[in-house]
């Protein structure tokens, strides 16, 4: 990601800079699954889709103007980081609306990027570029998946647990190539984040890199349970 400051200006976890944009980013779900519910099949996608391209735009924007004008270095600042390159080609899966895409999404938006949401990582605070793009992707994804669980009616099934999950180790194995052929770190898989993060929890490389694959299958498991239960509870009222 840009480094546009210094790590004194990093956003802190629990600051205004972090609590209000989760606010605001709720309120906006919450309104805009809402109305979603009241027009037509073909304008609810229409919908999801425009904001797909506004989050995609505004990484390719970002990327372009950080190129331009800042001292754009590809070890550190390519959109190779999961959840932005989520946001780039999120538009294919509004647009296309394939569920295998949706089955491997909703585990990888919902499992990275609500750790992105707690523990922010992020260079310069408020009003920069970086700070706004970064809660324009994450928070942006997670509206995208829930307006597609919610108003699309799109849920994984329990088998899309380890289809997300097999999909992750080929996204694994390109930036393993990337990061040896950049002397990169991208997906942070030579050396942790700078900020705060669960990876600071399970233990020093490479070992916290062999817990968070250990770790997948039963974090997926455990986001697929109240799909779960909502689909007991239909089939027990079906009855």
């Amino acid at each position: 990601m840009i480094k546009l400051c210094t790590a004194l200006n990093r956003v802190q976890i629990l600051s205004l800079e972090h609590i209000i944009p989760i606010g605001l980013a709720l309120i906006i779900a919450v309104t805009l699954i809402r109305y979603a519910r009241t027009i037509s099949s073909e304008s609810q996608q229409r919908l999801i889709h425009y904001i797909a391209i506004f989050i995609s735009v505004s990484v390719i924007a970002f990327h372009i103007y950080c190129a331009l004008t800042t001292n754009y270095n590809i070890t550190t600042d390519l959109p190779l980081y999961l959840c932005s390159l989520l946001g780039i080609l999120i538009p294919i899966f509004t647009y296309y609306r394939k569920y295998w895409m949706f089955e491997i999404l909703v585990f990888w938006v919902i499992a990275g990027t609500i750790q992105g949401v707690i523990t922010p990582d992020i260079a310069e605070g408020f009003p920069s570029l970086d700070y706004f793009r970064y809660w324009i992707v994450h928070l942006g994804l997670l509206t995208v998946i829930f307006y597609s669980i919610f108003v699309l009616q799109l849920k994984p099934k329990f088998k899309s647990v380890f289809k997300s999950f097999l999909a992750l180790q080929v996204y694994v194995i390109v930036m393993i190539v990337i990061n040896y052929s950049l002397d990169a770190n991208y997906f942070y898989l030579n050396r942790k984040p700078e900020s705060a993060s669960v990876l600071d929890y399970l233990g020093d490389w490479p070992y916290y890199i062999i817990v968070a694959q250990l770790i997948i299958i039963p974090l997926f498991s455990i986001i697929y349970i109240p799909f779960y239960i909502s689909e007991v509870k239909k089939k027990s009222l079906s009855k």
